[in-house]
């Protein structure tokens, strides 16, 4: 059984005719997971063969959480190793599955953390990707995706993801102090897209992802920023998945995700409300 778990451990390693090679850690946890388990049956069993989907199942049943999940990942991957090297005549792990991984339970971010991010956006298009972030839930792609047409100066309106929305002041002065720095720095170029920097002024595709406002080293980073607003709207509507469908254009299963989470925390007491996430129940 050693010699086995040694040759399925190389190609992991090394990659094989139909297997690449994975990451050294991955080959470590991988082999870390099964060890326990074969452990345990080398004191049954002589040869992977001999072990059956009962003894699989009754390990697995002795874990929880991440560590289940590695160990079923693992017992799968060298299981089907041993089938298709011939070692063995039927899987045990067949039809055995990962468990589905709950939502996260986010919490409001703390002021300190928001604060954080704002001393860090010292440009003017900075201020507005945190703000589109922050104020309007827009991701990443969003925003590099935005052409002018999408915003309408006069009427205070802007496009996000084909879902228009009302500007609110601080995003209307904003996009404002934007366009006329973008007028002042590239005051000839073609591009249509909202945003441009001196790479992409020279083209017609939008700016690069490092481009964008990077927050990395931060807890509230753009993305982290989006969710919390996201979450600020649920709260604030009760856990209402129809007005966060409505008011941010997201599809049904993400906003039935947030007003869940908003509904376990208008659940919790107040005190427990701030900063982070705790484990989720909701399906992965």
């Amino acid at each position: 059984m050693g010699r086995d778990v040694l040759a399925w451990a190389r190609v992991l390693r090394d990659g094989g005719p139909r297997a690449q090679p994975r990451k050294p850690e991955t080959v470590r946890n991988y082999v870390a997971a099964v060890a326990p388990a074969l452990a345990a049956w080398s004191d049954r069993y002589a040869h992977l063969r001999e072990v059956t989907r009962d003894d699989v199942v009754a390990y697995l049943d002795t874990l929880c959480g991440r560590p289940r999940a590695m160990a079923t990942t693992a017992l799968r991957s060298l299981f089907s190793w041993a089938k298709r090297t011939n070692l063995i005549f039927r899987n045990p792990t067949g039809r055995i599955r990962c468990p589905r991984r709950g939502n996260p339970i986010w919490q409001p971010l703390p002021p300190d953390q928001v604060a954080a991010s704002i001393a860090a956006a010292t440009t003017v298009q900075a201020r507005l990707f945190l703000a589109l972030a922050a104020v309007h839930a827009a991701r990443p792609g969003q925003i590099r995706a935005l052409h002018l047409d999408d915003v309408d100066i006069p009427g205070r309106r802007i496009t996000l993801g084909g879902n228009s929305r009302p500007l609110d002041d601080l995003t209307h002065r904003l996009l404002r102090e934007w366009l006329t720095y973008r007028h002042h720095r590239w005051p000839h170029t073609a591009n249509p897209h909202l945003l441009v920097s001196a790479e992409s002024a020279l083209r017609l595709g939008p700016v690069s992802h490092a481009w964008i406002l990077n927050l990395r080293g931060l807890p509230a980073t753009l993305e982290r920023l989006r969710i919390d607003r996201q979450l600020e709207e649920a709260l604030t509507a009760g856990g209402d998945p129809l007005h966060l469908a409505t008011m941010f254009g997201i599809s049904e299963t993400t906003a039935i995700r947030y007003a869940t989470n908003a509904r376990e925390l208008l659940n919790q007491p107040a005190t427990q409300r701030i900063g982070g996430t705790t484990a989720g129940t909701g399906t992965g």
